[in-house]
């Protein structure tokens, strides 16, 4: 008993490392996904990423010290959570060409409150007068940070809050069904649905061969590839290993560290997203944009903590 104690603080600091690091890598992909929105295709990224991921996590399962076999336990839930984080990347991926970064991160860290509701609705836990607290702050944090009105309202910036809905059914998933997958094996079968994802749109828009006036000003979700170069492949790269942090880093901090702890750190997300957004695109948020992302992180915070009471 002693010694386990003595051990962990240790793994609770590199969960927290992980997770930092994590969320650093995911932001920097998805900067870099906004800044290639222009000349890359979602399809294009979904495909070309996976399939440069796939092939490293069947190395690793095969020959890691878990020798786990591809096939998931549970393939139904698998299929199931990986459509849903597939749904939950094609939604917000599609948002960021045509809003700033740090709103897409704001709105999209609204998925600790829809985790404590989805907790409450299909798992029975109880929310409590924090965890309603905490669900009312993140909804005025919301409208300020989108600030919608009717005359100029874009809905693009909802995909967001569309994704942090997907995930948080998909979080619900993993801990009621997918607890004894291999972090792995649930990793591996994500990519595959993305690269079946994009093989399978791809075609079908070539098959389609939409007019160049439907595509314009769409080119992210309905263009052609672009040719790939000694750049382009290198950008390939750097999503590669942003999607392999965030799925495999992720996984690897919740399960050794609290989570009520991680999930606080989790937050640095929106940081680090503002952070890219002013140093690559120069987005400064707003006045009241910046009160909507502090109350969206402090509700999100009350609301793990909420559980862990």
């Amino acid at each position: 008993m002693n010694s386990n104690a003595r051990h962990t603080p240790d793994r609770t600091r590199s969960a927290i490392i992980t997770i930092i690091f994590t969320v650093f890598a995911l932001t920097l992909g998805d900067a870099i996904i906004k800044g290639v929105s222009a000349s890359f295709t979602l399809w294009q990224i979904f495909f070309l990423r996976s399939a440069v991921v796939v092939p490293i996590l069947i190395v690793a399962l095969k020959f890691s010290r878990w020798h786990a076999p591809i096939w998931p336990k549970h393939i139904g839930w698998t299929v199931l959570r990986s459509s849903m984080l597939t749904l939950m990347w094609i939604a917000y991926y599609a948002s960021l060409p045509h809003i700033d970064l740090s709103v897409a991160a704001a709105a999209y860290y609204t998925l600790p409150l829809f985790i404590t509701l989805f907790a409450a609705l299909f798992l029975g836990d109880t929310i409590g007068r924090i965890g309603w607290l905490a669900i009312v702050l993140g909804f005025i944090g919301v409208l300020l940070v989108l600030q919608p009105r009717i005359e100029d309202f874009n809905g693009y910036a909802l995909l967001p809050v569309l994704s942090a809905i997907l995930y948080a059914l998909a979080m619900i998933l993993t801990r009621s069904r997918c607890q004894s997958e291999n972090v792995l094996v649930l990793s591996l079968w994500m990519n595959l649905t993305m690269l079946l994802t994009g093989a399978v749109i791809t075609l079908g828009l070539m098959l389609a061969q939409l007019s160049p006036q439907v595509i314009e000003g769409q080119e992210f979700l309905v263009g052609p590839w672009s040719a790939m170069g000694a750049k382009e492949w290198a950008v390939i790269g750097i999503l590669s290993v942003a999607i392999m942090v965030g799925s495999i880093g992720a996984a690897y901090a919740y399960q050794n560290g609290a989570p009520s702890t991680i999930a606080t750190f989790d937050f640095a997300y929106v940081a680090f997203a503002v952070f890219w957004g002013i140093v690559i695109f120069q987005e400064i948020p707003s006045v009241v944009g910046a009160v909507g992302m502090f109350l969206i992180v402090f509700a999100g915070m009350l609301a793990v903590r909420s559980k862990k009471a």
